[in-house]
């Protein structure tokens, strides 16, 4: 069913298209000034009308992630592999989804502390869970995708680290526009590892939400007759 891969690609691409498209606005009645210095993603979308643009492509980007979740969870333990790395995993990526949603809802302008928690949450738990994810790439069953999707994950991994830590630098050491840039960065490769897992999902065989235990006891009955 190859319509599951659709899922992610349109996680990165909804949420690329939403934040630049808030730069624009920001850009355009004078919110930011980019001769200043390079804002933030958050400086764009703090203030009105474009807080409320950024605020629910947050909230979607957070319902899909946390879907996508979801669905990379069961996927691999349909694959036989119910590890403690694979819960893990749902762990991280349900809390990093929060933090995406309390970015957006939480303004810098009006509950900083807050704002900063859940940049901080969505950042590097996002980031844990990304690298568990690439743990479980090489763990899951083989697959034809595994030869290049292994290394991409790897290599996007291995530059939001790098992105990361440069950005803490010199968001500390008071160089706020090299730390936006790499902020900025470090959102388009969240994206294009979100995006990745297309490759994954375009092999989802099925889709089967039970609710009732009758409903599992005659689908085990059937499948025994």
């Amino acid at each position: 069913m190859w319509l599951w891969a659709l899922l992610p690609v349109c996680l990165a691409f909804f949420g690329t298209v939403g934040i630049w498209t808030v730069f624009g606005i920001a850009l355009t009645n004078g919110s930011v000034n980019i001769t200043e210095g390079f804002p933030y993603i958050s400086q764009c979308g703090t203030y009105n009308p474009q807080s409320c643009v950024f605020a629910q492509i947050c909230n979607i980007c957070s319902v899909l992630a946390l879907w996508i979740v979801v669905i990379r969870f069961q996927q691999v333990k349909d694959y036989g592999n119910h590890g403690k790395a694979n819960i893990a995993s749902l762990v991280l990526g349900f809390i990093s989804s929060i933090g995406i949603s309390v970015i957006g809802n939480f303004q810098q302008s009006v509950l900083l502390g807050i704002h900063l928690l859940g940049a901080f949450v969505a950042f590097f738990i996002g980031l844990g869970y990304f690298w568990v994810q690439l743990f479980l790439t090489y763990r899951v069953q083989p697959s034809q995708d595994r030869f290049w999707v292994g290394p991409v994950r790897a290599t996007c991994c291995i530059l939001c680290t790098i992105l990361v830590i440069i950005m803490s630098i010199l968001h500390n050491t008071g160089y706020t526009s090299g730390a936006a840039v790499c902020e900025w960065a470090l959102v388009m490769l969240f994206f294009c590892l979100f995006g990745l897992f297309a490759a994954e999902f375009r092999h989802i065989d099925c889709h089967h939400l039970t609710v009732q235990k009758q409903a599992l006891r005659n689908d085990h009955m059937n499948t025994l007759s």
